[in-house]
């Protein structure tokens, strides 16, 4: 939807729990020479200063990356997450600036890697495009990402990875994600897709793993975390979560050794809870 701004949760706990496997994935394509291709179907403005106007309204990200910002026990994994978050504030101790997936995936592509970038809102796609304005290795459009992930696939170097971290602000999304996704596996099988979704009262988010579980015959992975409450009405995100088509196989032990511990530091509540399920190949 074009009024929503991710500015006003840059840097939450979904965000760290997304950015993490997104990099423990991107680290793995890393360990071949041949190039990928990142498509990220709704990639937001890029990067988000959190003492601007949008992210101090709600300051998510104080129970998200600020949680891990200054904690000298940090897993291995989440220490290169946080030195990446930090080396984008010009390696200073203040937490001005979250970097979006853009962002993330340019700081560890190379130059035979590409990235393809869609954002309708047009406030965003401009500070995307200025972002990312004279990389001849990156394509900023502002389409619909749903749509236009079919001009993507398959690579040329027939390796990619898809992100789709709609705003799911409509029940619409969710069948969207399903859909596209069915699409995409037609047309290259062996891509690897990773959605983020919102843990929240609706039934499409419940529906959503199970839906994405039957696409992929290949192997997946899913990971949740479950760290506050609804509100008195019911209403509110009590977590996130990814599901990873084609995972590659190192993910699920990298998740196992620090999920716990990220599920007690980011918790608002006494006992938070944590999944991680996959079907191998």
């Amino acid at each position: 939807m074009l009024a929503y701004r991710h500015a006003f949760h840059a840097g939450n706990h979904g965000d760290v729990l997304k950015h993490l496997v997104l990099m423990q994935v991107l680290q793995h394509m890393n360990q071949k020479d041949k190039g990928w291709r990142y498509v990220d179907t709704h990639a937001g403005a890029g990067g988000y200063a959190l003492d601007g106007s949008y992210a101090r309204q709600k300051s998510e990200y104080v129970d998200g990356v600020g949680r891990l910002w200054n904690r000298d026990d940090l897993p291995p994994a989440l220490a290169d997450y946080v030195g990446l978050v930090r080396s984008l504030n010009g390696d200073t101790r203040a937490l001005k600036q979250y970097p979006g997936s853009p962002l993330i995936a340019q700081a560890l592509m190379r130059p035979q890697d590409q990235l393809r970038l869609f954002e309708l809102h047009p406030t965003d796609h401009r500070i995307l495009a200025s972002t990312f304005e004279g990389d001849p290795s990156v394509e900023v459009r502002m389409v619909d990402g749903f749509d236009a992930l079919k001009s993507q696939l398959p690579p040329p170097t027939r390796r990619s990875l898809v992100m789709i971290d709609p705003s799911y602000e409509g029940d619409r999304d969710y069948a969207r994600v399903v859909t596209t996704l069915r699409d995409a596996l037609v047309r290259f099988a062996e891509g690897t897709y990773l959605v983020w979704y919102p843990q929240v009262g609706k039934l499409g988010a419940r529906e959503l793993p199970r839906k994405l579980q039957t696409l992929s015959p290949k192997g997946w992975l899913h990971a949740r975390l479950t760290l506050s409450t609804t509100d008195e009405r019911g209403y509110g995100m009590v977590g996130s979560g990814v599901f990873v088509i084609n995972p590659p196989f190192t993910l699920h032990a990298a998740l196992r050794e620090w999920l716990p511990y990220l599920a007690q530091a980011l918790s608002q509540i006494d006992e938070p809870q944590w999944l991680l399920d996959h079907k191998a190949v």
